[in-house]
């Protein structure tokens, strides 16, 4: 199964899991970044590098939080991919904090 991004992204934005990337499955809009499916080869080297443990594994999700694996699916498709690391949101080290990172 594909990794996914799930609601940590949201304000955030970091693309560390872009750097350690062997294919290019990351797109992203001004608010987050999504994982496109298809992509995906599920090595799961993007997992540690995102500093607010936003990607997971889709089979791994719980059930409330399934709603991103169609998210990151239908937003990859129409999202511009990203193939390096770029500034992460002016909100991020607040977000980060909130979320106990």
């Amino acid at each position: 199964m594909p990794h996914v991004v799930t609601e940590n992204c949201d304000a955030c934005r970091f693309t560390d899991c872009v750097t350690v990337c062997p294919v290019s499955c990351f797109h992203g809009d001004d608010t987050r970044i999504y994982i496109d499916p298809d992509a995906c080869v599920d090595c799961g080297a993007c997992v540690p590098a995102c500093p607010v443990s936003a990607i997971s594994e889709a089979g791994e999700l719980t059930e409330d939080q399934q709603i991103w694996v169609s998210i990151n699916a239908e937003r990859a498709e129409v999202t511009p991919l990203i193939v390096g690391k770029q500034l992460p949101l002016a909100t991020a080290v607040e977000r980060r904090v909130q979320l106990g990172f």
